[in-house]
């Protein structure tokens, strides 16, 4: 065989190589970034879930107000510091998150 067409031959099998071992490392990270997203949904389907039963969750919410109104006080003003902060930072994670989402896709 021609020595140039078999040092081509070695550096094609050298470059499919490392194309298969990239493609791998690759499919590694995903795997990761997809458990990341599958929390992600989990989260969005509970979240729908309880936006279904708004009407319960509002009566559970009053009776607890009407039964401990100092403990009520203190969660609505827990979810208050915690909205904010969603407002805030999480607002600013959205065109990353869209990016995951593209790239797992």
């Amino acid at each position: 065989m021609n020595p140039r067409r078999l040092e081509l031959a070695l550096r094609k099998q050298r470059l499919q190589f490392d194309a298969e071992r990239q493609r791998e490392t690759l499919v590694a990270g995903l795997e990761r970034i997809e458990s990341v997203l599958d929390v992600v949904d989990r989260a969005r389907d509970r979240a729908q879930g309880l936006r279904e039963h708004a009407p319960l969750l509002s009566a559970l919410a009053f009776a607890a107000v009407l039964y401990r109104p100092r403990l009520a006080l203190r969660v609505a003003r827990r979810a208050w510091v915690g909205w904010m902060l969603y407002r805030r930072l999480g607002r600013g994670l959205d065109p990353l998150i869209g990016f995951l989402r593209r790239f797992a896709s």
